[in-house]
């Protein structure tokens, strides 16, 4: 396997109840490693650019103002298969769905409120990367 990167987002719900600490262990302790990390409070005008693709889904507004509602922290995540790896240890969407041991089923609070986001492929994870972080701000 090829050591590549994917993105990840720490959501409000995990940073209002201080999880940051703990989603990354969990992170790294999969074996991903952080190359990237920044806490901002996303605007709307970047909830809506990064979302996107979800413009017309009934759910897009209330994801937006969820995605606004405190601060995030955005990271590059570095590992063999990243995105893959990533995904695995984020759990399914949903908590109730998710394997045990994963971030969601240990630390999200709903479907809606599931404390992490991570790219889906390689394409959209250098596309993700790229809408938060400038070349220069990923050390590896």
């Amino acid at each position: 396997m090829a050591v590549t990167r994917t993105f990840s987002i720490i959501k409000p719900d995990a940073t209002r109840r201080n999880l940051t600490g703990a989603v990354t262990k969990m992170l790294e302790d999969a074996g991903l490693r952080v190359v990237a990390s920044k806490r901002i409070r996303m605007s709307r005008e970047q909830a809506e650019g990064f979302y996107a693709v979800h413009k017309e889904r009934p759910f897009f507004g209330e994801l937006c103002e969820f995605m606004t509602s405190g601060p995030v922290v955005v990271q590059v995540l570095e590992g063999e298969d990243a995105v893959k790896r990533n995904r695995d240890v984020m759990g399914a969407t949903n908590p109730a769905n998710a394997e045990p041991g994963t971030i969601r089923k240990e630390l999200a609070e709903s479907i809606e409120a599931n404390t992490v986001h991570g790219s889906d492929s390689d394409e959209n994870a250098k596309i993700e990367i790229a809408f938060f972080f400038s070349p220069g701000e990923i050390v590896g």
